[in-house]
């Protein structure tokens, strides 16, 4: 299990310095997902070539300092794989979520396993998963997709 020192160390640059916060010109597929009961609100966008890789990735809106450095650290891994890992990875993220995961699950995640410890505070759970759910489906729906609200 890591440390608490290294979740904030991650959480804080994620928050403070995210590589992917920023809109994209032209984005192939854009999905606003909304968390009513704090007010996280961010748009997820994402180009996803002919043969189901997503080449690029980003995020833009406001929220608490848990949904931002999700979302980040969550472009960090999605970016230059196929639709079917970043799913895979989705899945995982959920997993890691409810507290099921494995120690080899775990080290897929990369920098977002240090949201481990999240399952505990289930108050923040809808804060930490909202990118995660938005890549859902805007994965699963393409360009149709309009709106995800985390419940």
């Amino acid at each position: 299990m890591q440390s608490r020192t290294f979740y904030n160390e991650i959480l804080t640059e994620h928050n403070i310095h995210p590589i992917h916060k920023t809109k994209m010109i032209e984005p192939q597929r854009s999905l606003r997902g909304v968390n009513p009961s704090c007010g996280d609100d961010i748009t997820l966008q994402l180009n996803v070539s002919d043969d189901g890789i997503i080449t690029d990735g980003a995020f833009y809106g406001d929220g608490c300092a848990i949904s931002q450095a999700s979302a980040d650290m969550m472009l960090d891994l999605v970016i230059g794989r196929s639709v079917e890992e970043a799913i895979s990875l989705k899945d995982t993220f959920l997993k890691m979520i409810k507290d099921k995961v494995s120690d080899e699950e775990l080290e897929l995640l990369e920098e977002a396993g240090a949201l481990q410890d999240i399952s505990h505070m289930p108050s923040r759970v809808k804060c930490a998963v909202l990118g995660w759910r938005t890549l859902e489906e805007i994965l699963s729906e393409g360009d149709k997709a309009e709106s995800v609200t985390t419940e």
